[in-house]
């Protein structure tokens, strides 16, 4: 297992309540889109910036895409996403599959090193979760799957921008 966390800059009061999703989809491409919607619609009630979305949706796509790509070889399986909000603001997101497994994970997490240079992969899947999450936790056990955890807390933002609802919502002066 490898853990590697950033450290929160700066709290600003987020309230939400506890919440929770759990999916499971067929191992297929299509499917990656679809766990990006339901990824940002989950996340929607924090309120958060259009780049905290995209983050978000670009590190689920790159786990689903792993457990397609990697795990199963193109060859189906099933993918488990489970998000939870948690009262304090933290997003936690696991995507899981039960594929062929990692051998050596810290060396999976290498930027640039990739298993699928054949089929022009470029190696940057966990060093994208790293980028746009604040967490990353990666198990895995060859032969039995892979368990991706990753998090981002909305507590810690360290710089005032418009939220993604705000961002259509007239005011008295003139559209925010």
């Amino acid at each position: 297992m490898l853990f590697m966390e950033k450290e929160c800059a700066k709290k600003e009061q987020v309230r939400t309540s506890k919440n929770e999703i759990y999916m499971e989809f067929d191992a297929i491409s299509e499917n990656e889109g679809l766990a990006r919607v339901v990824i940002a619609a989950f996340l929607s009630r924090l309120d958060p910036t259009v780049d905290e979305v995209d983050d978000v949706k670009t590190a689920v796509s790159e786990a689903v895409t792993n457990a397609i790509i990697h795990g199963y070889g193109n060859q189906g399986g099933s993918v488990v996403m489970k998000a939870k909000l948690s009262e304090n603001g933290r997003l936690s997101v696991d995507i899981v599959d039960k594929g062929v497994g990692i051998a050596d994970v810290e060396q999976a997490m290498q930027p640039l090193f990739t298993t699928g240079a054949e089929n022009e992969r470029s190696g940057m899947g966990f060093s994208f979760m790293e980028a746009f999450m604040d967490g990353l936790e990666v198990e895995s056990t060859p032969g039995e799957g892979t368990s991706v955890h990753m998090w981002k807390d909305f507590a810690c933002r360290t710089e005032k921008k418009q939220p993604l609802l705000q961002a259509a919502v007239w005011n008295r002066d003139s559209r925010l």
